[in-house]
């Protein structure tokens, strides 16, 4: 190969990301099928981990439908939602007998919250922590699967792929090193976007490294303009990543405020403080303009510290650090960047329009969400669609061989890495967040969303946009952030009108 030296790995399927979806779908596939899982950093740093409401459950079916549809503004695909409502108690039963564990009451039943844009108690939860607990009772069930195989600190660059479909990724280990890995099957499992913004309430490893990957191998990438902000992020004069203050404050009576004290969001909702992410969010940016202000209030003080000390043992205590009492003082908060709803386009099995390669959770559009995701459908989205792709591919990959390793000079441009021309990632990636901040954010214009195409398009100069790499991952991070930013602000501009999460004044 040209006089370079790579590691070469085979694997029947390949799952990208160890958070929820790659996780369930790989404990959902047969076993008599090697599977490894490959995460860049250790498996339990994803979102999932930092899930705290809950998961939508789906025992008031017809409520839980129309709910998503609603809080979707209309432009959810009705089949995606349906297959999220039909299959919602089918993985609930299945992450329990994985042993996760849910709240339950003296008599054994289980207890459900509500969250904004639900119009029912619907959701089950562990603590301020659902998402923990899943991920450490899923992680504990591979880890005694003999054909599942997890492996850290890989890092994937790109999707190896010809006209017959997937081949495999080229990738980087933790010594620098490159790597192969071919297979049957990859699935794209890779999480959010948040780092391409200032504010997120994401992890630091999330760069929309999939849905680069994805586009470069000429997937289709949808709805990328609907980006979620969580309307109740821990305020901090700092930017990075944000405490998220949980819906289910607001589920459990959690009240919002202006800097005044004043309760508003029964001035923009008939829903109030429960209205879906896409409304508070955006009522909030509006009081924190009127009353001048770069916050407004959560206040649950109102509830005994004993329920309020219990029902969020998590968040009391971080907030407790920050010098908030929750029991007794109103919590600052603001929107932070939170979930994407658009991203690699999907059918309702997980499928691409690239043969081999599929997608699911949150870096995947199955049309579920709409224009805004209804809260807690993340983490049931994980586990309804991880499961139906690991059913596509028990169906098709006995149709599928390994490419002979020789053909591997075929894609000599891959996997010769040269030197990139100089050029300062950090800086990059600073530029991009400003941007998307100050321009893509809750509130758009269009004239902002020009001038932020402008910007990011005038970063390219800076960009090695040939598939050369230098083997530092924050380089080809930056390259995934930009990548991703472009998306979202092309995405945009293209939608003249406001809908959901993309909304648009002046």
């Amino acid at each position: 190969m040209g006089g370079v030296s790579i590691n070469v790995n085979k694997s029947d399927v390949l799952v990208i990301g160890s958070g929820l979806g790659g996780l369930y779908c790989a404990l959902n596939l047969s076993s008599k099928y090697n599977v490894t899982i490959l995460t860049k950093t250790s498996r339990d740093k994803n979102n999932s981990c930092l899930a705290q409401g809950g998961v939508a459950a789906s025992f008031h079916k017809a409520a839980h439908y129309k709910d998503t549809i609603s809080a979707g503004v209309n432009y959810n695909k009705e089949e995606a939602v349906k297959v999220l409502v039909e299959d919602s108690l089918e993985n609930i039963n299945k992450l329990i007998d994985y042993g996760t564990n849910f709240e339950k009451d003296e008599l054994g039943n289980f207890k459900l919250t509500r969250e904004g844009g639900h119009s029912k108690n619907n959701i089950l939860y562990f603590k301020d922590s659902t998402g923990k607990e899943i991920i450490s009772s899923l992680i504990k069930e591979v880890d005694i699967r003999k054909n599942i195989t997890i492996i850290e600190g890989v890092f994937a660059i790109d999707i190896l792929n010809n006209d017959n479909g997937i081949v495999g990724i080229l990738a980087i280990n933790q010594r620098g090193e490159r790597e192969v890995y071919l297979t049957k099957a990859i699935v794209l499992a890779t999480g959010g976007i948040g780092q391409v913004y200032e504010n997120t309430t994401n992890s630091s490893y999330a760069t929309g490294d999939g849905i680069a990957m994805a586009f470069r191998a000429g997937a289709e990438i949808k709805d990328m303009e609907f980006v979620q902000f969580h309307p109740t992020a821990f305020y901090k004069d700092t930017i990075g990543q944000k405490f998220l203050i949980s819906e289910a404050v607001r589920g459990e009576g959690g009240i919002l405020k202006n800097a005044n004290g004043d309760n508003f969001m029964k001035n923009y909702s008939t829903m109030g403080d429960l209205a879906p992410r896409d409304i508070v969010s955006q009522s909030i940016f509006k009081e924190m303009l009127r009353t001048n202000s770069s916050f407004v209030y959560l206040d649950i003080s109102h509830k005994s510290s004993r329920f309020v000390e219990d029902r969020f043992p998590m968040i009391y205590e971080t907030c407790l650090q920050e010098g908030y009492d929750i029991t007794k003082d109103m919590i600052p908060v603001a929107p932070a960047e939170h979930y994407l709803m658009g991203g690699i386009k999907t059918d309702t099995e997980g499928r691409t329009n690239i043969y081999g390669l599929y997608a699911c959770g949150e870096c995947a559009c199955t049309g579920v969400h709409g224009a805004n995701r209804l809260a807690s459908n993340s983490l049931l989205e994980c586990i309804v669609y991880g499961n139906r792709v690991s059913k596509s591919i028990d169906k098709y990959i006995g149709e599928r061989n390994f490419i002979d390793s020789n053909k591997l000079n075929d894609y000599k441009l891959l996997l010769e890495f040269k030197e990139c021309r100089a050029w300062d990632a950090e800086e990059i990636q600073t530029e991009i967040k400003r941007v998307m901040s100050m321009n893509v954010s809750v509130v758009r214009s269009y004239m902002g969303l020009e001038d932020a195409y402008k910007r990011l398009l005038d970063l390219e100069g800076k960009i090695n946009k040939q598939k050369e790499y230098t083997s530092s991952i924050k380089h080809i991070e930056t390259i995934n952030m930009f990548t991703v930013a472009i998306l979202i602000t092309k995405a945009a501009l293209d939608r003249k009108r406001s809908l959901g999460a993309h909304y648009l004044v002046g």
